[in-house]
């Protein structure tokens, strides 16, 4: 692959946070990527994330498949996520009759709908999806066998969802041990990584109220730093962007009826990131500056670096 300059340049990696609800972000992103030309050769997924990117990885790389993403994303509600069985599921998990609170029929149901490839080897856009061994507290990279399951084990909330049983181990949330992947895109061997992160509920002015809520978003919390660590430990040579999550955000990430406007917010973010790099002013972050990336500020919240030559980036 050669930049706009005849620069050689390797493969482009789309990294995809987790996130619950706020999983809609990433489709202002996309469509901000897609309409510029930027196009993965391979996805990288967590979590919420894994569910965009398996979807992304069914179809092409393009602003149609954006926008029909968001209208799915704006369609979704709390009910086809965490199913009206909680209140069962839940009373027998506190039981110690059952390893969950919820039924993951919702998530299922969404995986069948979303994703047009069984085996993840076939996915016509390599689809790489992290997931915790339970047992071992391992990081697993699934690249090969169901798409469903690895799906639904790296969503797989502790507690709140059952583990998913792969090759006889058990799995859970990707988010628990790499939330963020960006490590795992480079040593994929991406030579330059957009990283698509959701944010988390920063701008909340009441502490969510429902056990399942108390739940989710302090995974979401416990595992923010993570994307800090992750944007530190990436090598100089290879360059990365961080597209800007919108913030404050008050959207719990169990509330899934804020999809159209979170998505419409990070379009105009991502797209005025994409506008500085296209005119020469890409906000350039020395090893030794990689910080917060998601800050109480207007506008705050992005990093871009340039460690090595980046793609090509088509006008509109």
């Amino acid at each position: 692959m050669l930049d706009s300059d005849g620069v050689t340049a390797g493969p482009i990696a789309f990294v995809l946070s987790g996130g619950g609800s706020i999983g809609s972000i990433q489709v202002g992103m996309l469509h901000a990527l897609y309409e510029r030309g930027v196009r993965p050769d391979f996805i990288v997924a967590s979590s919420a994330g894994a569910l965009n990117g398996a979807f992304l990885a069914s179809r092409p790389a393009t602003v149609t498949t954006a926008r029909e993403l968001g209208r799915i994303w704006s369609e979704l509600r709390s009910r086809d996520v965490f199913p009206i069985r909680f209140s069962v599921d839940g009373l027998l998990g506190i039981a110690g009759k059952r390893n969950h609170l919820v039924s993951s029929a919702g998530l299922r149901k969404l995986v069948e709908r979303w994703v047009e490839f069984r085996e993840l080897e076939s996915a016509p856009i390599p689809l790489h999806i992290i997931a915790t061994d339970l047992l071992s507290g391992a990081e697993v990279v699934l690249s090969h066998g169901s798409t469903q399951a690895a799906v639904l084990a790296s969503s797989a909330i502790p507690g709140v969802f059952a583990p998913v049983e792969i090759d006889g181990r058990d799995f859970v949330d990707g988010g628990v041990t790499d939330n963020t992947p960006v490590g795992q895109a480079v040593a994929l061997g991406a030579s330059h990584i957009y990283v698509l992160p959701t944010g988390y509920a920063c701008g909340l002015h009441d502490s969510p109220r429902s056990a399942l809520g108390v739940a989710v978003h302090a995974v979401t919390l416990m595992i923010q730093q993570q994307l800090v660590r992750d944007i530190r430990a990436v090598p100089d040579h290879v360059g990365l962007t961080v597209m800007p999550p919108p913030c404050p955000l008050p959207v719990a990430p169990t509330d899934f009826s804020h999809g159209s406007a979170l998505t419409e917010r990070a379009l105009k973010l991502s797209r005025d990131l994409l506008a500085q790099s296209a005119t020469g002013h890409t906000h350039t972050v020395p090893p030794a500056m990689r910080a917060a990336v998601h800050l109480h500020t207007p506008g705050a919240g992005l990093i871009s670096r340039i460690g090595s030559p980046p793609p090509s980036v088509a006008p509109h």
